[in-house]
């Protein structure tokens, strides 16, 4: 329910002392007698410990006897009792979006020291949750079907020990890597820090099961360039590059490199002269073919 019978909001506000943990520094008393003042606000209420069994029957009581239509808790961080208070306006009758939160424990009791300014805070606080609870809307939850499927982006050795993960696990893998081979920055070094083991003895064998997994579906020389949804529904839109050659037919025997028609450049090497970065031509260097332009 939104609104009482007369179509008039009635808010309850609730101020939990938290032992002493918020009283010895906030005149919860002169902060309840602040929320009677506010627009909308029909009833407002101190207690020692509001999480308590007893605290949360205060408040469905008064849902049930005074019509509350919304309820403000001020008290400790939402990430503690959030989802306490729903769960008990809930079984009370009120949508549990209908509730909202004002964290004066964390914010306001235990950063500060002077009572006068504690308590002029923790009353800003409960008019902006007031104000906000107020605008709020009834939500509801609902179920959609979901893809279990995972999409990895980058088929580096971090990229691939998720994918394994996720495919051992029975999970359909897409694994996109914008490089025509998977391995990334690990295949190009000779040893493992801290233990020097040998890089390529652990990574060969991750890169063959990566590649023959059942449940990885690898896409090289490959990249996402477009992604639509929402969590566990997500439609991603990955270009592939072309190869010019049939990779089924493909059995790595270096022929097409001669036979290739593309155009002949000299490789370039950065060097640093003087603190400056300089790109010079590097002679030594064999000549990397390019496909033509246009």
């Amino acid at each position: 329910m939104e609104m009482s019978e007369n179509g008039k909001k009635k808010i309850g506000v609730y101020i939990c002392h938290c032992g002493t943990n918020i009283s010895q520094t906030v005149d919860v008393k002169a902060v309840a007698e602040y929320a009677w003042t506010l627009p909308d606000v029909h009833l407002s209420r101190t207690y020692q410990y509001m999480c308590s069994d007893p605290g949360q029957a205060l408040i469905q009581k008064d849902i049930e006897e005074q019509g509350l239509t919304h309820v403000v808790v001020s008290s400790c961080s939402p990430l503690m009792h959030e989802r306490t208070f729903r769960r008990a306006v809930a079984e009370a009758g009120v949508n549990p979006y209908l509730f909202a939160m004002a964290n004066i424990r964390e914010q306001v009791s235990w950063v500060h020291t002077d009572k006068a300014k504690a308590t002029e805070k923790a009353k800003r606080l409960i008019a902006a949750t007031v104000f906000r609870v107020s605008r709020q809307e009834e939500l509801f939850p609902e179920t959609v079907d979901v893809n279990p499927a995972v999409l990895i982006i980058g088929a580096g050795i971090a990229g691939i020990e998720a994918a394994l993960k996720c495919a051992i696990a029975g999970k359909k893998v897409y694994l996109v890597e914008k490089e025509p081979s998977v391995g990334g920055h690990m295949a190009f070094f000779d040893k493992t820090f801290p233990t020097l083991d040998c890089a390529a003895c652990i990574l060969t064998p991750k890169m063959v099961d990566v590649g023959i997994h059942p449940n990885i579906e690898l896409l090289t020389w490959s990249e996402v360039t477009k992604v639509d949804g929402y969590i566990g529904n997500f439609t991603v839109t990955v270009k592939k590059k072309a190869r010019h050659v049939d990779i089924d037919l493909c059995n790595s025997c270096g022929d097409c490199v001669e036979a290739c028609p593309a155009i002949m450049y000299p490789d370039f090497k950065v060097v640093e002269i003087n603190n400056r970065l300089i790109k010079q031509k590097d002679p030594s260097e064999a000549k990397v073919p390019v496909a033509p332009r246009g």
